[in-house]
């Protein structure tokens, strides 16, 4: 993940920083200079960090100007709403569910987004509106469709953009369904996290269109991809960027089934089959790994149960409730007990789409892709003649 950059706290400090990275380029400076983030930013927020794993106290505008400034002009991402704004309070909430993104990833998506004049532009997510600002200063309020799902947020945004100067078109509603009365669009953009690229999306989008998203898996990990619709509107391919932590789409959130259901009443291991492995359970659980993993393994998700000095069992559950795994691990030891239950063989799998990409040298996600079409969505590596094999 890109780390933190700490620079002088203002916009010049920052523009030099997102410069010098690569991420601002000199087509987006006049308006990153037009359109301030701190219009954007109410007075209460909590900052996060580069890579959008946790975030740190709360930060208040009116006791602290200059620590709020310093947030605002760090290149993090600052969480502006907890818990779909059930939270109240100044501490944490359980879940951020609105934010006003890392710079580093707001430029270097508009750079993968490559819109050119005349271009008309459906951003799915409003958040703060600095996104949609950004693009509505560069292509014209007319050219410009933002969607929110939470009235309250879209009233903040419409405001800030208000307060810039600014007027594109804020629609409330469900962001999966687009906004079919500004169709067609040339580019589309999602600041929210997807597991499945809606079919509005696609037929809303013109015929060589670009959607840029970040596109995650149900086991985890999240990469930011880059379509091109193809003449049919039903389809689009296209490879993955960066990597990505965004929050999830709200139409696209799982609830995870509680570990009573796959047990069905009987004790732990109940009929779970013991074997062991020599792959080490930490050597699958990173943000990239994790991507693999998913793309391979449909319909499977994990939690890790923590233990004293670093053991930890990682329990693997299919989402039909029907199988599950786990995989205990402690430190020096080189060979691993696991135990699997029902018609998946879930470590099985988990660990074979793992030595899959091994053996293919450990590729990073600049050699992966990605083709959405009529019969679902396929990873692939190289070419979409290549899809990642599929277990289970």
């Amino acid at each position: 993940m890109i780390g933190e950059t700490h620079v002088k706290a203002g916009p010049p400090g920052l523009a030099s920083a997102l410069a010098a990275s690569g991420a601002l380029a000199s087509d987006w400076l006049p308006s990153f200079e037009a359109v301030p983030r701190e219009l954007f930013v109410p007075d209460r927020i909590w900052p996060g960090v580069a890579d959008g794993t946790r975030q740190k106290p709360m930060v208040d505008r009116s006791p602290d100007p200059e620590a709020w400034r310093r947030a605002v002009y760090s290149d993090i991402p600052l969480t502006t709403q907890w818990d779909d704004g059930d939270h109240q309070g100044d501490g944490l909430g359980t879940t951020p569910t609105s934010s006003n993104s890392m710079p580093t990833m707001v430029f270097s998506m508009l750079q993968d987004l490559d819109v050119r004049p005349g271009d008309r532009v459906l951003e799915i997510g409003a958040g703060t509106g600095w996104n949609a600002g950004l693009l509505a200063h560069r292509l014209g309020d007319l050219n410009v469709v933002t969607v929110e799902f939470d009235p309250y947020v879209a009233r903040d945004a419409r405001e800030n953009l208000a307060r810039a100067g600014l007027a594109p078109t804020v629609v409330e509603g469900d962001g999966q369904l687009g906004w079919e009365q500004g169709a067609p669009y040339s580019r589309v953009i999602a600041t929210c996290s997807l597991l499945e690229i809606p079919p509005a999306w696609l037929s809303q989008t013109a015929p060589g269109g670009i959607i840029v998203a970040p596109f995650g898996t149900e086991y985890g990990g999240e990469q930011i991809v880059r379509l091109t619709v193809n003449d049919d509107g039903t389809s689009a391919s296209g490879r993955f960027t960066r990597s990505s932590a965004f929050m999830r789409l709200r139409q696209q959130r799982m609830d995870r089934p509680p570990f009573e259901d796959y047990l069905r009443g009987r004790e732990w291991p109940a009929d779970g089959v013991l074997t062991t492995t020599t792959l080490a359970p930490p050597d699958t659980g990173g943000w990239f790994e994790q991507f693999v993993i998913g793309a391979a393994v449909p319909g499977v998700f994990w939690r890790a149960e923590c233990y004293d000095n670093g053991a930890y069992t990682l329990w693997l559950y299919s989402r039909d409730t029907l199988s599950w795994a786990s995989a205990d691990y402690e430190r020096a030891r080189t060979e691993y007990e696991v135990y699997q239950s029902g018609p998946r063989k879930l470590w099985d799998e988990v660990e074979a789409a793992w030595r899959w990409w091994d053996d293919q040298g450990r590729p990073g996600f600049d050699r992966f892709g990605l083709t959405v079409g009529p019969e679902g969505h396929t990873v692939w590596l190289d070419s979409p003649e290549s899809p990642v094999p599929l277990r289970g």
